[in-house]
Formats: C-alpha cells, structure tokens, sequence
C-alpha cells in the first residue's frame, strides 16, 4: 500500500472512530435518558479542563479522540427528551445524514459549475416551499439564520421601493420607516442598524394580551409616520413569536399593507413549519398575500443547524436587488445554461449547501410525514398547557396556543395565598432563575425562561416543543414533575 493510500485509510478509520465516540455520548441518534441533558460547569472551571491551547505540538489520533470525547461531553444533547431550552431540538437523522454528506463533499453553493447535483436540489426545495407558502413564481435563497433572512426582507422591501438605493446608496433615500411588532425578534432592529436605516427608524406597534399585532395600531402607526414625513418601507409580520409563540392576524395585516401600499414580510421562522401540517397550516391564512417570508426549518422541525430559507413573491426581484455580476465567476459565455448560477442572488460568494439536509428529510418523509411530525409537538404542547392550567402551582401567562410555546409561572407553596403585590411578584420573578440553575446543575432538564416587561410580566418558564425527538406526554409529566421538584427543594 502506498503512502497516500495509507495516509487515506488512516483517515477513514478516524472518522469511524469519531462517529463511534458521538454514538457512546448520545449525540447521534437520542440519547439514553440516564445521560444528562447537561453537565455544567462554570467558564472558569470548563476552560481549564479542556485542552483548548494551540502551538506547534501535535496531538495523535488517540489523544484528538479523547479530545472529541471532552467535548461532547461538555456540551448539551439538545436532542436529548429533556432539552427544551431553545426554539429548535434535536437533529432530524436524515438531516444529519445530509448534512454529513454535504460537510465531506465540501462545495460551495453559487454556480451549477462547482455544485451540479446540490444547485438542483436547492431550486427544487425552493420550488416545493414557494408552493407551500402561495408564491407559485416566486424565488428564494437559503440564508445563514433566520436574522440574515429578515434582512434579505428590508433589502429587497427598500430595493424595490427605491432601486436607486443599490447605486447612490443610504443617502438618496428619504427617512424610512419599518414596523414590526412589540413582541417580534430583534433582528429587525440588527437590521435597521446594519442596512444604514437606524435602529430609530423602526416602530414598535403594539399587540395584544397574547403577543399577536393589532391590525388597527399598525395602520395608525403607519399614517403617524406618514404624517411625520417619514416613507413606510416594510411591515414585519411574525408567525411564532420567540417568547409567546404568538401568529400575527396575517390577512388583517395584508389588508393594511394593501391598502396603503407597504411591502409585508413575514418572520415566519418558528411557526412556519406548521404550514406542513394540514391540521394548523388555517392559522397562517394570509400568508400568501404577503411580499416575503423567511422560515427556519432547523426551528421546530429539526434540520441541523443551519437551515433558513427566504422566499420572495416577485421572480427576478432577488437577483436584481444582489447582482455583482463578478466576471471571474458569473461568466455569461459558459458552456452550459448560466441561469442555474444562483449565486448572484445571494449577499454572499461562499454558501455552504444547506438545502440539501432538508431536501433529504422531505425525501424520507414526504410531506404527511413531516406535517405528522407537526402534529406530535403541537399535540404535545397542547397536552402540557392542559397540565399547567389543571396543577396547582402552576398558572399560565397566556392561554392561547399559536404554535408550541406553553409560558407560565411556577408559584411555590411558600408563597401561594398570598397578597399579590409589587414584593410578591418580584419573589416570583425570582423562582425561575434559581430552578433553572438547579435544572443545569442536575441535568435533568432544560427550560428555558424570560421577562416580557412591556407586558408588565417577571420570569416566567418558556417550554415548547420541537419535533425531534418526538415529544411524549410521558415528556410532557416529567417537566411538571422536575420543575415543582426544583422549586420547592
């Protein structure tokens, strides 16, 4: 055997090796339930556990292994049962099997030339998403998250409100204005600020007790800026809330942006992967009449990270608003069909190829699969929001259920019965950091919790449900189980 040869099959043992290490730590596949979800320690303590320092010494394969395994096992098993933490879970099997796959084929996403096979599968998964949300002849592009794909919204809302922004740039523009509600994801306001708009330029409009946009404050406010001498730009409608979970009135907010003319996008980046479910797809009526959309598909329905697509109604839209036309890459004398070079839509040159995990999934599953797995997380949400409104102790912050986020205080028996005023409630604000420390320290669960102070409300848990692993009532106990356990210790 030669010495490449060698050196190669070296290599592949490796990798078989460093499977087999994420397999005994249970982060392929879902992991036993007497792993912890987590063993936590502290920065201090982690940093001088782990040998992080680089130099010229070079460790052997067995010494990179039992690296690999000091790792896992300082990291979180988000797809344990118990991992509740964040809007995503753990990873989809055929999405990790994708995304294995496009790691060792290691080419980037911008022409047909480099990524034959993985530039049909992308415009095949837009073609299947555009279908799915109403834009039959629309467009898209994966993204790098969900916030780079709000951003492609405001890009292309002001392109086409003023195309002159893409040449003369920030200073032709009059001042903008863009809407989004007071309980939507901050990177509406990243994007003011990075896009030259200004973090000023944006209008919080008001919702109601469940997080949801009133129509009426949003037509109003958008009259007052008007008024102000201030151009409406865009209006940023959400589907799943990051706290609340809560869908935004989407046909009443398109007859406002109708009406007076705005460009609508829609974060729809948590909840819109119920729009594979034909039992939930009805609360996102509307959704079609919007000019944009982006969705994360590693949120709720469990592609590895990262898998964020935007999808704009108008074809052609993206790539006039994007195009360098670099003449060392986009080459207009090819000898094959140039319009499969999809790279000059994207603000970036290198793109890894995210569509693919995705493509693989849907292949595995079909679309009653997928929504299935839909089903599963928001019946479970649904049975723990039962369990919270029916167990003492418990007590909601909202009972709507837009998508799977069940939020709610945790009242120890110390203090029930008690005057709820000012002093009281700043002893509740309290219950939820002190379980959530104990959670990490056990390891038993994560849940994640929040303030919401323009509602007026202190700490309170944030539990929801992705759909991987599949969630089980038998989960759902647990939770209600550990968290009155954490409290009242």
């Amino acid at each position: 055997m030669d010495a490449d040869a060698e050196a190669r099959r070296g290599h592949d043992d490796f990798l078989e090796r460093v499977a087999g290490v994420l397999r005994e730590e249970g982060f392929t596949g879902t992991p036993a339930p007497e792993l912890p979800v987590v063993s936590f320690q502290h920065p201090d303590k982690l940093q001088a556990q782990l040998r992080l320092g680089l130099g010229d010494a070079v460790a052997d394969e067995d010494e990179l292994l039992a690296l690999v395994r000091e790792v896992a096992r300082a990291s979180v098993r988000t797809g344990h049962r118990h991992f509740y933490n964040q809007l995503y879970g753990g990873a989809d099997p055929f999405g990790v099997a994708g995304a294995w796959v496009t790691e060792a084929l290691n080419t980037s996403q911008y022409t047909f030339e480099v990524a034959p096979a993985f530039t049909l599968v992308e415009h095949e998964v837009i073609r299947h998403c555009l279908a799915k949300v109403g834009f039959p002849n629309g467009d898209g592009i994966f993204t790098p998250g969900g916030s780079v794909a709000n951003m492609y919204g405001m890009v292309a809302a002001r392109y086409k409100a003023f195309p002159r922004v893409k040449t003369d740039g920030v200073r032709a523009l009059p001042p903008l204005a863009v809407f989004t509600s007071d309980d939507s994801h901050y990177s509406v306001m990243k994007g003011a600020h990075w896009l030259g708009l200004g973090t000023s330029s944006v209008v919080k409009v008001a919702t109601d007790q469940h997080g949801r946009m009133l129509a009426g404050e949003l037509r109003d406010a958008i009259l007052a800026a008007r008024r102000d001498g201030r151009q409406p730009c865009m209006v940023n409608a959400t589907v799943g809330t990051t706290v609340l979970g809560a869908v935004d009135p989407l046909g009443e907010v398109a007859d406002v942006c109708q009406e007076l003319g705005v460009w609508m996008h829609v974060d729809a980046c948590w909840g819109g992967s119920l729009i594979l479910s034909a039992r939930h797809a009805p609360r996102l009526a509307g959704l079609a009449r919007a000019d944009s959309v982006s969705w994360n598909p590693h949120k709720m329905l469990g592609a590895p990270l990262q898998c964020s697509v935007f999808l704009v109604r108008q074809p052609g839209l993206l790539h006039r608003c994007n195009a360098a036309a670099a003449e060392y890459l986009f080459q207009q004398d090819k000898f094959y069909d140039v319009s499969w070079d999809t790279g000059d839509k994207s603000v970036q040159c290198g793109r890894k190829v995210d569509a693919f995990k995705l493509w693989l999934m849907w292949k595995a599953r079909g679309d009653q699969g997928l929504g299935a797995l839909v089903d599963n997380a928001v019946a479970c949400a649904s049975y723990f929001q039962s369990r919270v409104r029916d167990t003492e102790g418990f007590r909601l912050v909202s009972e709507a259920l837009d998508c799977t986020n069940v939020c709610f205080w945790y009242i120890p028996k110390r203090l029930r019965g008690q005057k709820e005023d000012e002093q009281w409630w700043g002893q509740v604000a309290a219950v939820a950091p002190t379980v959530k420390e104990r959670m990490a320290l056990a390891g038993t669960l994560l849940v994640g919790y929040c303030p919401l102070p323009h509602k007026g409300h202190v700490n309170f848990f944030r539990m929801l449900t992705t759909c991987h692993p599949p969630p089980r009532t038998e989960d759902m106990d647990l939770v209600i189980g550990e968290v009155q356990r954490l409290a009242e210790l």
